[in-house]
């Protein structure tokens, strides 16, 4: 193989060449992809984690604060950032295998421009006075001051979170999939001490106000790091500089990719809440199967990601030289993993429900209702590893409204009210609202591949150049 795509080391930053692929070969570079971004997914989910932890550490009323506040920023932040982020999914893969490296640096400055923009200053009025909106939702007023409180310092730490989303985006196009990784491996330490000095320190701990300020510099951090590997690898090659008329031009592409992106990632993340929200109605013991089978969800969710971004970008890739035999050969390799997944995932979790389970709590009853959840849990693994890989399938063509539309109707239209229907009209309560979700992302993903067979390759190639800056 002499493509410099299937090298381990960073390609090369000309046009990709076209080459014979093969199921090993190719099956290889989304493994070996994927391995690093696992990594970087996971890493990322324990600077949150953390937080909880140790804000759980000073009581329970902390830990719901700080769980509300959380909530918050990741419907309203997080879902915002990583939606619109996935508009770099498409452009900078595609620009980079069409052998215009520097149009990948001008895609980062111009989305993350957008992005300062749109969600971050229109944000910062909305975390301020969070604690009017959240008093109508909780039903202590204690409560959504102190989320208030949060959520206000956590201002300054969401642009750093945006600049690592986006960050993350520039390098995964060049193939440079450890930048994240390396940059996370320096934040999530300096996370642990500065939790344990903001927080937990009985001298200069600031009890849970340290929580906030300690993840914020942990955003910080992350982009930061990212920053300094960018001068020590070869992605600085994909960087001309600093171009704010470029970056603050030709919005329109990309926002119709970045708005669909939201709607996207935003439909699943408020479906979860929904449901949590739900169980709640059935007592503590339902909701603490709720919660739980939701954690280990988000835990296994990481690794059909990190397949889904690194089919993402060799299928932009191939977009981008074109090459349309090769982007629906490696489709149709990419599903077959999915499956694969599916059934990898099916087989951990219905095995290990109980061990699982006993992990989260001591309680009998709650370990016999989270062993039932995490059963449902598994089941929903077939189709939403399918439904992951096909979203990053959808991404590299540049096609997130079909997957926003997909998204809108299996998880409102059917997941949520059938699972609505078997809780709360056939008493199957928690379970039921499991098996509601079970059929939406079985519809979500019978949609999804419908789509993507049904591609016009050819047109989404027409469109590529389209909406790429001459």
């Amino acid at each position: 193989m002499d493509s410099a795509l299937l090298e381990v080391h960073p390609p090369s930053y000309g046009a990709l060449p076209t080459t014979e692929k093969s199921l090993r070969s190719e099956s290889g570079f989304i493994a070996r992809s994927s391995g690093p971004l696992i990594v970087t997914f996971v890493l990322q989910f324990l600077l949150e984690t953390t937080t909880i932890f140790v804000s759980g550490r000073l009581g329970p009323d902390e830990l719901a604060i700080v769980s509300l506040a959380l909530c918050s920023l990741n419907i309203t932040a997080l879902a915002f950032y990583q939606g619109m982020s996935t508009s770099l999914d498409t452009f900078c893969s595609q620009a980079f295998g069409a052998g215009k490296p520097l149009m990948v640096g001008v895609y980062f400055q111009r989305c993350s421009l957008m992005m300062l923009l749109v969600t971050v200053f229109p944000l910062m009025p909305v975390f301020w006075y969070s604690g009017s909106i959240l008093k109508l939702l909780v039903p202590s007023e204690t409560l959504a001051m102190e989320c208030q409180t949060f959520l206000r310092i956590m201002m300054f730490g969401t642009p750093g979170l945006l600049f690592f989303e986006t960050g993350k985006r520039f390098f995964q196009a060049q193939h440079l999939f450890n930048a994240g990784t390396y940059a996370l491996a320096v934040a999530v330490p300096i996370h642990f001490v500065l939790n344990w000095f903001l927080v937990l320190h009985p001298n200069t701990g600031l009890g849970l106000m340290g929580a906030p300020i300690a993840l914020s510099l942990s955003f910080w951090i992350s982009s930061l790091a990212m920053l300094v590997y960018a001068f020590f690898s070869n992605g600085k090659q994909c960087w001309g500089g600093f171009d704010i008329q470029k970056a603050s031009t030709n919005w329109g592409p990309m926002l119709k990719l970045a708005l669909p992106g939201v709607v996207m990632v935003e439909a699943e993340y408020l479906a979860f809440e929904v449901m949590t929200i739900l169980a709640a109605s059935f007592g503590t013991t339902s909701l603490a199967a709720q919660s739980i089978g939701s954690n280990v969800g988000a835990m296994v969710f990481q690794i059909p990601f990190a397949v889904s971004v690194a089919v993402t970008t060799r299928i932009g890739h191939f977009i981008g030289i074109p090459d349309t035999k090769a982007a629906v050969y490696i489709t149709r390799i990419s599903l077959g993993l999915a499956a694969c997944m599916g059934l990898f995932n099916f087989i951990v979790l219905f095995m290990g429900r109980t061990a699982l389970s006993r992990l989260y709590s001591d309680d009998a009853n709650v370990i016999t209702a989270a062993s039932k959840v995490l059963m449902l849990a598994a089941t929903n693994q077939f189709c939403d590893c399918i439904n992951i890989v096909s979203a990053g399938i959808l991404r590299a063509q540049g096609r997130q409204k079909v997957g926003s539309y997909l998204n809108l109707v299996s998880y409102y239209i059917i997941a949520l009210p059938l699972g609505y229907v078997l809780a709360f009209v056939f008493d199957l309560e928690v379970y039921g609202l499991w098996m509601g979700l079970i059929c939406g992302v079985f519809v979500l993903a019978c949609g999804e591949i419908w789509c993507i067979l049904r591609s016009n390759w050819d047109q989404i190639v027409v469109t590529c150049n389209s909406n790429h800056d001459s």
